[in-house]
């Protein structure tokens, strides 16, 4: 393959057929033409495909009489699509695609094996806003509760003492929330 030299670098492309290189041979050795325009249809005459804007160019500049019509000059011909260059990446846009890369990898391999590895309980406790009122609001119910047993408890022993009943509530309701704090938080989810 020859090299190209690109003339006009944009624009619409045209692949190289009979009827293009004849006329480009031909205007190539016309000698009412400049010598660029003639250098011109020569180095095309060689090219897979030709610039539609120089094509053009050069058939305006041939004589009427001698020169094809352009639409029956160009028929037969097929456009030529090039693929524009590839876009440079900034190195944190490769960085971020290589770990999106890395984590499709590994969600893809974790789906393969989900079958034969033990599963992980990947829920953390009290994730949710709900979970953690759920859990507020049944500590206080317990704890109250457990003040309740405890001032019940001590007003039937001693009587009507104010001081001996709060003193029997406190203890209990302590002993209600230790024993709370130590159960797995998977027991104490509260749904509503």
């Amino acid at each position: 393959m020859t090299e190209t030299k690109d003339i006009h670098p944009h624009g619409l492309l045209l692949a190289n057929n009979e009827k293009l290189r004849a006329f480009l041979l031909s205007t190539s050795q016309n000698q009412q033409l400049s010598d660029e325009l003639r250098e011109i249809a020569s180095d095309l005459y060689s090219q897979d495909s030709i610039p539609y804007s120089s094509l053009k160019t050069l058939w305006g500049a041939s004589q009427s009489c001698s020169r094809p019509k352009l639409i029956h000059l160009v028929s037969g011909s097929s456009f030529v699509f090039l693929s524009p260059k590839p876009r440079e990446k900034s190195e944190e846009l490769k960085e971020r695609l290589q770990k999106l890369t890395e984590l499709a990898e590994r969600k893809a391999y974790n789906e393969l094996v989900k079958d034969i590895t033990p599963r992980k309980d990947s829920t953390e406790p009290f994730s949710s806003y709900k979970d953690q009122i759920g859990f507020g609001l049944h500590v206080v119910l317990i704890m109250f509760t457990g003040y309740l047993v405890g001032y019940a408890t001590f007003r039937a022993l001693f009587g009507h003492s104010a001081v001996m009943n709060a003193a029997g509530g406190v203890p209990v309701m302590q002993q209600a929330k230790r024993s709370i704090y130590s159960c797995p938080p998977n027991l104490l989810r509260f749904h509503w």
